[in-house]
C-alpha cells in the first residue's frame, strides 16, 4: 500500500469528522422542573392552619372578655352586698336619723330597687345604759326608723323585717362613749336573695 493509499482512509475520517461537527445540533430542551406538592393543596393546607388559629384565638378572647365580666359582676356584688349590709348609727336615747344614716340608707333603696328578690332585716341596737325593757324598746324604734325610711322611698314593707337586741348585742365591751357610740346602731341582714344582688344603676 503506498503511502497516498494510506491516507485516504484518515481524510476521510477528518471529512467526515469535520461534517459532523458543522451540522448543528438540535437545541436540546431544559428538564422542566421537578413539580413539588400540588400549590393548590398547599393554599388550602395553609387557609385550614388560619381558620384553626382564628378560631383559637376568638375562642381565647371570648374565655378573658367572660372571666372578666365575671370578676366585674363579682366585684359589683361584693360593693352592693357592702352597701347593702353597712352599719347606722344613733345618738344617746334616739331613734333619729343622721344624715350620714340617711346616706348609707339611700346607697341600700338603690340597690333593693335593683334587686327585687332580695330582703333584709334590721336589727335595732343600744349600748348598756338603761334598763333591758327600755333599751329593747329603743332598739325595736331605732329599727322601724330605718324601715320607715325605705319604705317612704318606695321600698316594699315586706322585704324588711325588723327586730330589737336592745343592749343583748355589744360589739364593743368598754364602759365608756367610745364603745357606746359603736352599740347604738341599726344592723342590715340579708335574709333572701343574696345570690341575687345586683349594683345600683
Amino acid at each position: 500500500m503506498t503511502g497516498k493509499t494510506r491516507l485516504v482512509p484518515f481524510v476521510l475520517l477528518a471529512v467526515a469528522a469535520a461534517a459532523a461537527c458543522s451540522k448543528k445540533q438540535p437545541p436540546t430542551e431544559a428538564p422542566a422542573p421537578q413539580q413539588g406538592p400540588n400549590q393548590d393543596s398547599i393554599n388550602a393546607e395553609q387557609a385550614r392552619r388560619d381558620s384553626i388559629a382564628r378560631a383559637d384565638a376568638a375562642r381565647r378572647d371570648s374565655i378573658a372578655r367572660a372571666q372578666a365580666d365575671a370578676a366585674k359582676m363579682s366585684a359589683a356584688r361584693d360593693a352592693a352586698t357592702k352597701a347593702l349590709t353597712q352599719v347606722i348609727y344613733f345618738d344617746f336615747d334616739s331613734d333619729v336619723l343622721k344624715d350620714d344614716a340617711k346616706a348609707a340608707l339611700d346607697a341600700k333603696i338603690g340597690i333593693l330597687n335593683a334587686s327585687a328578690d332580695v330582703k333584709i332585716r334590721i336589727a335595732g341596737n343600744t349600748d348598756e345604759r338603761g334598763s333591758d325593757e327600755y333599751n329593747l324598746a329603743l332598739g325595736q324604734r331605732r329599727a322601724a326608723s330605718a324601715k320607715r325610711y325605705l319604705t317612704d322611698h318606695g321600698i316594699s314593707g315586706d322585704r324588711a323585717d325588723i327586730i330589737s337586741y336592745g343592749e343583748e348585742r355589744p360589739v364593743a365591751t368598754g364602759h365608756d362613749e367610745a364603745s357606746w357610740s359603736q352599740n347604738r346602731r341599726d344592723e342590715f341582714e340579708i335574709t333572701a336573695g343574696a345570690d341575687m344582688i345586683k349594683g345600683a344603676p
